[in-house]
């Protein structure tokens, strides 16, 4: 089986100088050498000179490992470089690992960056976003840190500011879309505001250019927002992953053939490019925001209202144990009866995540004793550094304490109950202590259920407060249904049961949005979290 003899064609041969050939044979493939940098906690690789008169143009990509992302990212720059099938090399800027393809290629976002060939084939330089690691092995903790760092991304001076197009890689071949794919697309799509719905495209790879039909029902029937067609079909665009096959002269033809699907899938996908609206990305950034602070936030009424119930219980027992011992009160004041006495104490964190760029802790109001931001919190070396802060003050805690007030440590607050006796005489110490005089002539039951129908009243209030902000988050948000919020929805829905039923039914809609795949996926990625910590020992307390 002979093969085919391959020459560096001379437009070339300044970029092979430069490159590192990784094989040697036809056809011959060399690993650019882009300069890198990191901007806080990203990395950004760049070929050529930024020209500021050119245009550029900005790709996000998502998908599951496997699917041919790493070889769709070096198409992209062969097809910006003007490289053709005849021409008998290939250049790579995606750097090649020797690990199984169930685990992820690396933790990072990575941005590429493609200038300096302006007008060969496009009218502009490229930018492209990976996004690799979702769903991985290593569990949703890990995908928390991608999110942030697009987060990190989008909102940093020297970062992206603006998207031509969400490309969502997936195979030919592929006829449903998996739980763990599912969980990758809400994952990433329930970062973005709704303007870009139009951004979003399909890129199908390992193409044998006829019609993905597989692959387009799977995307209809998991009710994948993104751009559509007259036909209302998803805008799709096909490739072919043959490109660095080696060719023998019984391949050339199929080869060929592979590498004009592949190129004319990318002639349509640049022409998208090329009459796509850029979108800025405020929404977005203010999406992930309201992601962050809103998930912050619930989990910290949740401790609150916990702590509400726990007081409840306590003025309960109170109560029937005043009632059930009236008698023997009255003969001897210092009778005593038991309850369950409700107190916060600072516990340490177990487990947890160190790293270069990230600190899982937990971040704290030494004012209002609250969880202010926990579990979440890892980005942020201090307080004021954290997502829950805005200017200057928390989001969260009930005070809105100023970000001075608060400590990020491996520590945070868990409500707890003791077993203790109390005379009648203590009780009215604590219940009638700040009331007015008129409040002080009321019997001392009365206070109790006065002191009980105000804790009713701040339950309401708080639940009402995350009401708004999942409202909030519906309103600008591309997809609301990810882990982060969906989790919650119960809880409001079975909380909320005596505020209104104009806002039960507006929660249990949404929860309604959420179809049986979806919600399966949801709780089989969250069932992979626990027993992932089960397995390592590595678990996160909840409140009593």
């Amino acid at each position: 089986m002979a093969t085919l003899i391959s020459n560096i064609p001379e437009k070339y041969k300044d970029i092979t100088s430069k490159s590192l050939q990784i094989a040697s044979r036809s056809p011959d493939v060399y690993q650019l050498r882009p300069k890198e940098e990191k901007f806080g906690t990203l990395t950004r690789k760049t070929v050529g000179e930024k020209n500021l008169i050119k245009k550029n143009k900005t790709i996000l990509l998502v998908g599951e490992t496997g699917t041919g992302k790493s070889t769709l990212i070096n198409t992209l720059v062969n097809y910006t470089m003007g490289v053709k099938f005849e021409d008998n090399i290939w250049f790579e800027i995606v750097e090649r690992e020797e690990r199984s393809q169930s685990e992820s290629q690396t933790s990072d976002v990575m941005v590429y960056q493609i200038f300096g060939f302006e007008d060969k084939t496009l009218p502009f330089s490229l930018t492209i976003i990976d996004t690799p690691g979702y769903g991985n092995t290593r569990g949703i903790e890990h995908d928390v840190i991608i999110s942030q760092r697009l987060f990190d991304l989008f909102r940093s001076v020297d970062g992206v500011h603006e998207i031509d197009a969400v490309g969502l890689v997936m195979k030919a071949s592929e006829n449903r879309v998996s739980e763990r794919l599912m969980y990758i697309f809400d994952s990433v799509t329930s970062l973005f505001g709704k303007d870009l719905e139009e951004n979003l495209v399909a890129l199908i790879t390992h193409s044998d250019a006829t019609t993905p039909e597989n692959a387009l029902k799977a995307l209809e029937a998991a009710n994948i927002k993104c751009a559509k067609t007259e036909k209302k079909q998803p805008v799709h665009f096909l490739f072919n992953n043959n490109q660095t096959k080696q060719r023998t002269e019984e391949e050339q033809l199929a080869l060929e053939f592979a590498w004009k699907v592949t190129e004319t899938g990318m002639k349509r996908f640049t022409d998208f490019l090329k009459k796509s609206k850029p979108q800025k990305l405020i929404t977005t950034v203010e999406v992930m925001n309201a992601h962050i602070r809103i998930t912050a936030c619930i989990h910290n009424l949740q401790d609150r209202i916990k702590l509400i119930e726990l007081k409840q219980n306590e003025i309960q027992q109170t109560k029937e144990a005043l009632k059930e011992h009236e008698q023997e009160m009255k003969k001897n004041e210092e009778f005593t009866v038991e309850v369950d006495e409700v107190y916060k104490e600072r516990e340490p964190i177990d487990g947890g995540t160190w790293g270069l760029f990230f600190y899982e802790a937990a971040v704290t109001c030494n004012i209002c004793e609250e969880n202010c931001h926990f579990p979440g919190c890892t980005m942020a070396w201090s307080p004021g550094h954290c997502e829950v802060m805005k200017d200057g003050c928390c989001t969260v805690c009930t005070g809105k304490c100023p970000a001075s007030a608060h400590v990020k440590e491996k520590k945070r607050y868990v409500n707890k109950t003791r077993r203790v006796k109390k005379t009648k005489q203590l009780v009215k110490q604590k219940y009638e202590k700040n009331k007015s005089d008129h409040e002080q002539k009321k019997s001392l039951l009365e206070n109790l259920q006065t002191e009980m129908d105000e804790l009713e009243s701040e339950k309401t209030q708080l639940l009402d407060e995350v009401y708004h902000h999942v409202e909030h988050l519906e309103r600008i948000a591309l997809n609301v249904n990810s882990l982060s919020t969906y989790v919650h929805l119960d809880f409001l829905i079975e909380k909320m049961g005596r505020i209104g039923k104009e806002k039960i039914q507006k929660l249990k809609e949404m929860a309604g949005r959420v179809d049986e795949r979806t919600r399966a996926t949801m709780w089989y990625m969250y069932g992979k979290l626990k027993a992932v910590k089960g397995a390592t020992g590595e678990q996160h307390q909840t409140a009593v």
